[in-house]
């Protein structure tokens, strides 16, 4: 037990006194960068689907 009381003192020492927390402006810049990223990313599984899908049906349509 005096493990685990002695690890929670030293991973709450680490967490306040060692770790850099980001800034706020540091914080909105790295979400817009993912927000941006994730959205470019969305939109290129997009357009593979749909060009994929589309293939398909020509596909099936000419052996029909």
């Amino acid at each position: 037990m005096a493990k685990v009381i002695e690890y929670i003192k030293e991973s709450y020492e680490e967490l306040t006194e060692k770790v850099t927390w980001p800034t706020w402006t540091e914080l909105q810049n790295s979400a817009i960068l993912v927000l941006v990223a994730a959205v470019i990313i969305a939109l290129v599984i997009l357009l593979m689907d749909q060009s994929f899908g589309n293939l398909l049906k020509y596909f099936y349509k000419s052996l029909a």
